[in-house]
């Protein structure tokens, strides 16, 4: 008798049998190809799947740290240096 079963589509529309499997292939997809023959590819999609606190962290820094820099004045170079790069 058949029976139904639970499955996840990637973006590709390729079916896997868990969240994180359909994940990984989606974040495989958005790298391209990584390493000779893109054999690289889908350890660094694991990986990233791994990393994924660490990894979301390092964005929640850089989120803040370029709205920080938002207000922050343009630098120019200083007065006294130009003078002595100058002479």
């Amino acid at each position: 008798m058949a029976k139904a079963i639970e499955a996840y589509r990637d973006e590709r529309g390729n079916l896997h049998h868990s969240p994180a499997s359909a994940i990984v292939a989606d974040i495989a997809a958005a790298l391209g190809r990584v390493g000779d023959e893109g054999g690289l590819t889908v350890g660094v999609a694991k990986l990233i799947m791994e990393k994924r606190a660490e990894i979301e962290q390092a964005f929640a820094d850089y989120d803040a740290l370029e709205k920080a820099a938002d207000g922050l004045a343009e630098v120019i170079e200083h007065p006294a240096r130009k003078s002595a790069a100058a002479r």
